[in-house]
């Protein structure tokens, strides 16, 4: 017996590298099929997978055998290990992915591109597709080892060649697909007029494409082969074995990270707005922005069009409303005449949002990516009874996921292994983040690996570029989270416009009281009652930055807090209402909340590194959390 391990990439130069939610969810389905892929012809060439436990059913709808709800977001890690037979041969499982990749790749070309294709773009297509994916394998005698594949990666001499010509908007360094080098101005022309040519191909309704973008042939796939992927079938020669495979009916409808954003304000407004003011908004919007939500199933947006006591009329124009383009819903959007080119209407869609029941005329312009990763599972993987008890136990933390995801009103992009990447609106991101914190530990319990896991929340703007976004979330995650403060930690940063940002990291252990965090606690009592009934006013917030500057000089953490507390004594909320000792109680647990920890596996609380320099950002922090990202002073 043999055991063969096989990994797959690059994954964030495929994954991250997206413009649009929908490539960010095409990335990550795509080469989780394609694992996927890997999987079943290592089980055709009599192998079994002994880690990870691919999802239930996954396996079976690949070959067209599936019987339950269809995968609709990657769950299968980009690596595995299965025990195989002497004479196995790892290079026909690489030769089935490739052909597997090429094969889907060329139902896109069928049918987007033949009609309009040239030879220099088929030239393009070929050799990007041929040459992008870095596969490696490895064959082992050994049940237990766990790093060949690492070992066998630092072997790679994976340097794909310089790309001529204009570059993809979306993937770095890869040349767009109309094969054209001319760099001048009979060159752009030709170039405009292919990409022309391919969006005029696409059906009515179809937004797969905006003006002035031109894509590479991966790109031109992750955007397009969900349109064409329930008609995909291929057979994959094997050796003396024959692998069928085929796609199934995939839902395109992605939420835009507007959308994301809008969330909850929509929730409000086709809740809280009569009929007739819902009935107004529509017919305006309509005339401005197309229906690219309409597939879209957030939980909050469905239960408030979902009213048995309502009329069907109505209920049909609030499921109307809310699958409207999201960037309708936001005046920086509105004001762009590239996309809303009838200034007229979006003044009359303006005056319609003013005329609202609802106590914010617009949704907060920030939404967040939730990214998370197992802690400590790599060093217990050496032997295979560990091997056994992880692979099962995350089968159940990935089967869980998806329903904390929706519960959460989120969109789940992947949840695989360890991981998991989600899309939510701001409000529901940090409680998102705990919930799957809590089903992980569930997962294990009554084992005994010691694990944890460790999260990172990005709020992003929705003007910040996508791939920075996703970049940003994964550092946070490795350098704040795991790094900085220790790992069973949380890590939040804030993107705002032009670059600006805060971040915060603290263990769980930290962060957390009574079940919840304290930032949530302290900002709902920021949000909560007029201005004159708050717990901090928002100069207190705003001041912070000055106050920190001073703590900074070594003063003991009793000396802060008093520092502190004279301050909020002489804030415009507290004068005349509370005195020092009342003072102290409401600032000690933000206080705590500015020092960074940074935990110490093995050691207990009492012996984690507590940092004596604050840091202002948990405080502005709970500011930005109470605002929902609007600048209040």
């Amino acid at each position: 017996m043999s055991y063969f391990h096989f990994t797959l990439g690059p994954v964030q130069g495929f994954v991250s590298q997206a413009r649009r939610t929908r490539d960010f969810w095409a990335g990550s389905f795509l080469l989780s099929w394609l694992s996927g892929v890997a999987m079943v012809a290592t089980q055709k060439l009599g192998g079994k997978i002994e880690f990870p436990n691919p999802p239930n059913g996954y396996l079976d709808w690949i070959e067209g055998k599936g019987i339950n709800v269809a995968p609709r977001q990657g769950s299968i890690p980009n690596r595995f290990k299965a025990s195989v037979p002497a004479d196995f041969d790892g290079s026909l499982v690489v030769n089935a992915v490739r052909e597997a990749w090429n094969k889907l790749a060329e139902q896109v070309w069928n049918k987007d591109l033949q009609s309009i294709s040239s030879a220099a773009t088929r030239a393009v297509w070929e050799r990007q597709n041929d040459s992008f994916w870095e596969i490696s394998w490895v064959l082992s005698e050994d049940l237990d080892v766990s790093n060949l594949l690492d070992r066998r990666k630092n072997w790679r001499n994976y340097l794909p060649a310089p790309e001529p010509g204009v570059k993809c908007a979306i993937m770095e360094g890869w040349q767009e697909l109309s094969g054209i080098e001319e760099m001048k101005k009979s060159g752009n022309d030709a170039r405009r007029a292919f990409w022309q040519a391919v969006r005029s191909i696409r059906p009515a309704g179809d937004s797969d494409f905006v003006d002035g973008e031109m894509l590479c042939a991966l790109a031109l796939v992750k955007r397009r082969f969900a349109r064409h992927f329930a008609k995909f079938s291929a057979s994959i020669e094997l050796g003396n074995h024959t692998l069928n495979i085929k796609g199934w009916e995939l839902e395109t409808g992605m939420p835009s990270v507007a959308y994301m954003a809008a969330v909850r304000w929509l929730e409000k407004v086709v809740l809280h707005t009569d009929q007739d003011k819902v009935a107004q908004l529509l017919e305006i919007g309509q005339l401005l922005a197309g229906r690219d939500e309409w597939d879209i199933r957030i939980k909050c947006l469905h239960h408030a069009v979902s009213g048995k006591q309502l009329d069907r009329m109505y209920r049909d124009q609030r499921r109307a409303l809310i699958a409207l383009d999201g960037n309708v819903f936001f005046e920086h959007s509105r004001a762009n005449n590239k996309f809303f080119p009838d200034q007229g209407e979006v003044r009359k869609f303006q005056s319609a949002l003013e005329s609202l029941e609802v106590v914010d005329k617009a949704p907060t312009p920030f939404y967040a990516v939730l990214l998370m990763d197992g802690d400590s599972l790599g060093a217990q993987m050496s032997s295979s009874a560990n091997q056994l008890k992880i692979a099962r136990s995350l089968n159940t933390f990935t089967s869980l996921v998806p329903g904390v995801v929706h519960e959460n009103n989120g969109f789940l992009i992947y949840a695989g292994g360890d991981d998991v990447l989600a899309l939510l609106p701001l409000e529901d991101a940090l409680p998102c983040a705990l919930a799957c914190r809590n089903v992980y530990t569930q997962a294990f319990a009554g084992t005994d690996i010691s694990t944890t896991l460790s999260g990172a929340v990005l709020f992003a703007h929705v003007k910040t570029a996508l791939g920075e976004v996703l970049r940003q979330a994964h550092c946070i995650l490795d350098n704040e989270a795991k790094e900085g403060a220790g790992r069973d930690a949380i890590a939040v940063r804030v993107l705002k416009p032009g670059g600006d940002q805060l971040t915060w990291a603290q263990p769980w252990e930290v962060a957390l009281d009574g079940g919840k965090l304290v930032l949530e606690t302290l900002a709902e009592k920021f949000s909560q009652g007029s201005d004159s009934e708050r717990k901090f006013s928002s100069k207190f917030f705003y001041r912070m930055r000055d106050r920190f500057a001073i703590l900074e000089d070594g003063l003991e953490s009793d000396q802060q807090t008093a520092l502190l507390a004279a301050d909020y004594i002489s804030s415009g909320q507290a004068v005349g209402k509370v005195d020092m000792q009342q003072a102290r109680e409401i600032i000690e647990p933000l206080l705590e909340q500015c020092r960074p920890v940074k935990r110490e596996n093995g050691k207990s609380r009492d012996n984690w590194i507590i940092s004596k320099q604050a840091k202002a950002d948990a405080a502005l922090l709970v500011r930005f959390l109470a605002n929902k990202g609007v600048e209040v002073r």
